[in-house]
């Protein structure tokens, strides 16, 4: 993938060779680079385009459609990479997320102020993956703080090119939510440029949709 391919020492280049089928919706691409991110679930929709200015940061457009909250959510989000392990053979990665712009409640025709901050975390080799992230949000009578974490397997090992294929479990926790805790089976496929994720969420019996595209 050409959004891992920035400067790098020897060493961590070829560790970045050895994951480069790996594919994560990360939100930092190489330096740049562009990304569309679709994402749905059965809480809220977003689009996220942004730009990546250099290897570490990303700047851009999110847009979100929280039903749980009764918003709808349009502002600018940075990105950025706060570190970066690499290993003979995987890598990890540890990435802030800010938003801020306008929420719009549903049946409102006053916009107010909203932000978003989150932290996330990956670690992964061509055959396991696992990730958390923390999401805090500041919308107009709702401040909330959630959590996902990840965990998935390749079922094969595929060469630079090939279907990737990865057979994931997602669990969130929402404490305010009228089920707290959720588990949602998924499975991703990535070829090229691009990432599907189809999954279906247990407890609330809803369907987990995601599109990204590096251009």
């Amino acid at each position: 993938m050409t959004f891992l391919s920035y400067a790098a020492p020897a060493a961590a280049c070829l560790t970045l060779a050895v994951l480069a089928p790996v594919a994560e919706a990360r939100p930092v691409s190489y330096a740049g680079g562009w990304t569309a991110m679709q994402m749905n679930n059965g809480d809220y929709a977003s689009l996220h385009i942004h730009y990546s200015p250099t290897a570490f940061d990303s700047v851009g457009l999110y847009v979100e459609r929280n039903w749980t909250d009764d918003i709808q959510f349009t502002g600018i989000q940075y990105n950025r990479l706060l570190k970066r392990w690499n290993g003979p053979a995987s890598q990890g990665n540890f990435y802030l997320k800010l938003a801020a712009g306008q929420a719009d409640p549903f049946g409102s025709a006053r916009a107010q102020p909203g932000g978003i901050a989150g932290f996330a975390a990956d670690w992964e080799t061509r055959r396991w993956f696992t990730s958390f992230e923390t999401r805090a949000t500041d919308f107009p009578g709702n401040q909330s703080v959630s959590h996902s974490g990840r965990i998935g397997v390749a079922p094969y090992i595929g060469d630079y090119g090939d279907l990737h294929t990865w057979l994931m479990l997602q669990v969130d926790n929402q404490p305010e939510a009228a089920e707290p805790v959720t588990t949602t089976p998924l499975i991703r496929f990535f070829k090229g440029v691009q990432m599907v994720e189809l999954g279906y969420t247990v407890e609330t019996e809803e369907l987990l949709a995601n599109w990204i595209i590096r251009f």
